[in-house]
């Protein structure tokens, strides 16, 4: 599946892209090859799905968004994905995602991460939200941030 380039690569990248105007030729001085071959091997990777995505991550407390909530949302189930891709597109939502509901108590099914200034910000975006959903809003609520976790995915070992 993966040579040892592409996992001197994963190892090189794992922590982010280096921060200097030619990322992909810093990683490739790094293992040794070109930056056009970094690229090649990443979108190969990429398009395999043994890398699942490249981008950036915002520390959205760093830039001033203090108020950061997780917006869970009871719609219909045939129309999850439809809406899904409507609040996703929301420059207020970092991402939104399809669960399943565990009945009785949790009936949420679209979960839409909703960052503002603070808490208040976050509920008008919100209610945002649910004017878009309409009558498909069945039920929802926001469960705010109590901290900060660092995110990381899995690691290989250098």
């Amino acid at each position: 599946m993966i040579d040892d380039i592409d996992r001197r690569i994963i190892i090189e990248t794992q922590g982010g892209l280096p921060l200097v105007p030619r990322p992909y030729a810093a990683v490739a001085d790094a293992v040794g090859t070109t930056a056009e071959d970094v690229t090649a091997r990443m979108t190969r990777m990429l398009d395999a799905g043994i890398i699942r995505r490249i981008g950036a991550v915002p520390n959205h407390y760093a830039l001033g968004y203090r108020g950061n909530g997780m917006s869970v949302w009871d719609v219909p189930d045939e129309r999850v994905s439809e809406l899904g891709r409507r609040i996703g597109a929301l420059d207020f939502v970092s991402h939104c995602y399809h669960r399943p509901r565990h009945l009785p108590d949790w009936p949420y099914n679209l979960f839409a991460m909703v960052h503002g200034k603070d808490r208040d910000a976050v509920r008008d975006e919100v209610a945002a939200i649910a004017a878009l959903l309409g009558e498909a809003n069945r039920g929802h609520r926001v469960l705010f941030s109590t901290r900060i976790l660092k995110k990381t995915g899995l690691r290989l070992a250098g």
